[in-house]
């Protein structure tokens, strides 16, 4: 099973739900894809949607899942890995309006580039990702929040 989920902005993300939808079409996905569509008003006949997940829904999505595709966020992100997950990460862009910024594009790079993820930063590159999902090991997540409360510590001791 693959889980979809594009977080819970106030702005959709069709963009990454029709390509999804288009990997089924072509065949590239064969298995069932649950999907948290939050705002969004996209409705498929090929997967499950549903606005959002409880939390304890949600939980248990992606343990079943066998390969996560989601927005850019650390949450879903960290959870996902936490659950030893492969996950392919898409980012929310501000020259598409969905998002203020383009954050995920960093955030995207850096998890990308320490092992953790499949970035994905144009999604009609989604059926490359999927080749790569298939033999892709994600490096096993280790939090840094001790290591970032020691620099903080650190800071205001010294300010």
């Amino acid at each position: 099973m693959i889980f979809v989920t594009v977080g819970t902005q106030d702005v959709a993300f069709d963009r990454l739900l029709i390509e999804v939808e288009k990997q089924i079409k072509k065949g590239n996905i064969n298995e069932e894809v649950i999907a948290q569509v939050g705002v969004s008003k996209f409705k498929s006949d090929l997967m499950t949607t549903k606005d959002y997940f409880t939390k304890e829904e949600y939980t248990k999505l992606i343990k079943k899942s066998r390969l996560v595709i989601t927005h850019a966020g650390v949450g879903t992100i960290i959870d996902s890995l936490n659950a030893g997950k492969v996950v392919i990460a898409c980012p929310r862009l501000k020259k598409y309006k969905e998002h203020i910024n383009d954050h995920q594009l960093q955030i995207v790079k850096e998890l990308s580039n320490m092992g953790y993820i499949i970035p994905l930063k144009d999604s009609s590159k989604m059926a490359n990702a999927l080749k790569e999902a298939e033999i892709f090991k994600p490096k096993k997540y280790k939090s840094n929040t001790e290591n970032m409360v020691k620099l903080i510590e650190d800071f205001i001791d010294k300010n």
